[in-house]
Protein backbone atom coordinates (compact mmCIF):
# COMPACT_ATOMS: atom_id res chain seq x y z
CA UNK A 1 0.00 0.00 0.00
CA UNK A 2 1.40 3.40 -0.97
CA UNK A 3 1.97 6.02 1.70
CA UNK A 4 0.18 9.31 0.91
CA UNK A 5 2.46 12.31 0.42
CA UNK A 6 2.90 14.48 3.46
CA UNK A 7 1.64 17.96 2.78
CA UNK A 8 3.26 19.85 5.63
CA UNK A 9 6.87 20.07 6.75
CA UNK A 10 5.61 19.58 10.31
CA UNK A 11 3.80 16.31 9.62
CA UNK A 12 6.89 14.31 10.37
CA UNK A 13 7.20 11.69 13.02
CA UNK A 14 10.64 11.94 14.53
CA UNK A 15 12.77 8.95 15.39
CA UNK A 16 14.51 8.57 18.75
CA UNK A 17 17.78 10.16 17.60
CA UNK A 18 15.94 12.97 15.79
CA UNK A 19 14.00 13.76 18.97
CA UNK A 20 17.22 13.77 21.01
CA UNK A 21 18.86 16.16 18.53
CA UNK A 22 15.84 18.48 18.59
CA UNK A 23 15.73 18.43 22.40
CA UNK A 24 19.43 19.30 22.49
CA UNK A 25 19.03 22.20 20.07
CA UNK A 26 15.93 23.52 21.86
CA UNK A 27 17.72 23.37 25.19
CA UNK A 28 21.25 24.44 24.25
CA UNK A 29 20.63 26.54 21.15
CA UNK A 30 22.36 26.43 17.75
CA UNK A 31 25.23 23.95 17.38
CA UNK A 32 27.41 22.28 14.81
CA UNK A 33 27.51 18.52 14.26
CA UNK A 34 30.59 18.03 16.45
CA UNK A 35 28.92 19.74 19.43
CA UNK A 36 25.75 17.69 18.97
CA UNK A 37 27.87 14.53 18.71
CA UNK A 38 29.72 15.37 21.93
CA UNK A 39 26.42 15.93 23.74
CA UNK A 40 24.40 13.05 22.30
CA UNK A 41 26.38 10.79 20.02
CA UNK A 42 29.18 9.65 22.27
CA UNK A 43 26.95 8.39 25.07
CA UNK A 44 24.81 6.56 22.50
CA UNK A 45 27.86 5.04 20.84
CA UNK A 46 27.10 6.52 17.42
CA UNK A 47 29.47 8.13 14.97
CA UNK A 48 29.79 11.77 13.98
CA UNK A 49 28.59 10.73 10.49
CA UNK A 50 25.33 9.43 11.98
CA UNK A 51 24.76 12.74 13.79
CA UNK A 52 25.57 14.66 10.59
CA UNK A 53 23.09 12.52 8.64
CA UNK A 54 20.42 13.13 11.27
CA UNK A 55 20.96 16.90 11.15
CA UNK A 56 20.81 16.79 7.34
CA UNK A 57 17.56 14.79 7.45
CA UNK A 58 15.97 17.23 9.92
CA UNK A 59 16.97 20.11 7.65
CA UNK A 60 15.46 18.35 4.62
CA UNK A 61 12.24 17.87 6.59
CA UNK A 62 12.07 21.63 7.07
CA UNK A 63 12.61 21.49 10.83
CA UNK A 64 16.14 22.90 11.02
CA UNK A 65 18.04 25.57 9.18
CA UNK A 66 21.78 25.82 8.86
CA UNK A 67 24.34 28.48 8.18
CA UNK A 68 28.01 28.11 7.45
CA UNK A 69 30.36 29.56 10.03
CA UNK A 70 34.01 29.16 9.04
CA UNK A 71 34.41 25.46 8.22
CA UNK A 72 31.26 24.06 9.80
CA UNK A 73 27.51 24.24 9.45
CA UNK A 74 25.65 25.45 12.54
CA UNK A 75 22.13 24.06 12.88
CA UNK A 76 19.22 25.85 14.49
CA UNK A 77 15.56 24.94 15.00
CA UNK A 78 13.04 26.84 12.89
CA UNK A 79 10.52 26.96 15.73
CA UNK A 80 10.46 26.59 19.49
CA UNK A 81 9.34 23.34 21.12
CA UNK A 82 5.78 24.59 21.81
CA UNK A 83 5.17 25.90 18.28
CA UNK A 84 6.59 22.72 16.76
CA UNK A 85 4.36 20.58 18.98
CA UNK A 86 1.27 22.61 18.06
CA UNK A 87 2.10 22.37 14.36
CA UNK A 88 2.63 18.60 14.52
CA UNK A 89 -0.56 18.10 16.53
CA UNK A 90 -2.54 20.24 14.09
CA UNK A 91 -1.14 18.33 11.12
CA UNK A 92 -1.83 14.91 12.62
CA UNK A 93 -5.37 15.78 13.68
CA UNK A 94 -6.06 17.40 10.31
CA UNK A 95 -4.74 14.35 8.48
CA UNK A 96 -6.64 11.85 10.63
CA UNK A 97 -9.89 13.80 10.62
CA UNK A 98 -9.67 14.68 6.94
CA UNK A 99 -9.54 18.39 7.77
CA UNK A 100 -13.14 18.46 9.06
CA UNK A 101 -13.26 21.12 11.79
CA UNK A 102 -16.11 19.63 13.83
CA UNK A 103 -14.47 16.20 13.97
CA UNK A 104 -11.14 17.77 14.96
CA UNK A 105 -12.69 19.86 17.71
CA UNK A 106 -14.67 16.91 19.07
CA UNK A 107 -11.57 14.67 19.10
CA UNK A 108 -9.52 17.37 20.82
CA UNK A 109 -12.15 17.93 23.52
CA UNK A 110 -12.37 14.16 24.08
CA UNK A 111 -8.58 13.94 24.50
CA UNK A 112 -8.58 16.89 26.86
CA UNK A 113 -11.38 15.36 28.92
CA UNK A 114 -9.42 12.10 29.21
CA UNK A 115 -6.44 14.10 30.49
CA UNK A 116 -8.53 15.14 33.47
CA UNK A 117 -10.97 17.68 34.79
CA UNK A 118 -8.21 20.23 35.38
CA UNK A 119 -7.16 20.12 31.71
CA UNK A 120 -10.74 20.43 30.53
CA UNK A 121 -11.17 23.48 32.77
CA UNK A 122 -7.94 24.96 31.36
CA UNK A 123 -9.21 24.42 27.79
CA UNK A 124 -12.43 26.20 28.67
CA UNK A 125 -10.43 29.13 30.08
CA UNK A 126 -8.30 29.32 26.93
CA UNK A 127 -11.36 29.32 24.68
CA UNK A 128 -13.08 31.99 26.80
CA UNK A 129 -9.93 34.12 26.73
CA UNK A 130 -9.58 33.72 22.96
CA UNK A 131 -13.23 34.65 22.38
CA UNK A 132 -12.81 37.67 24.63
CA UNK A 133 -9.83 38.86 22.60
CA UNK A 134 -11.84 38.54 19.40
CA UNK A 135 -14.66 40.58 20.91
CA UNK A 136 -12.15 43.33 21.67
CA UNK A 137 -11.07 43.44 18.03
CA UNK A 138 -7.77 41.64 18.70
CA UNK A 139 -6.38 38.82 16.62
CA UNK A 140 -6.91 35.33 17.99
Amino acid sequence: MAVPPQTSPHFRFLGDLERAVMEHLWTEGPADAKAVHRAIGRRRGITLNTVQSTLKRLREKGILERRKIRHAYVYETLSDRRTFGCDVLGDVIGELMDGKAEAMISAFVDLTERAGEEQLKRLEELVTHRLGRRGEGGAA
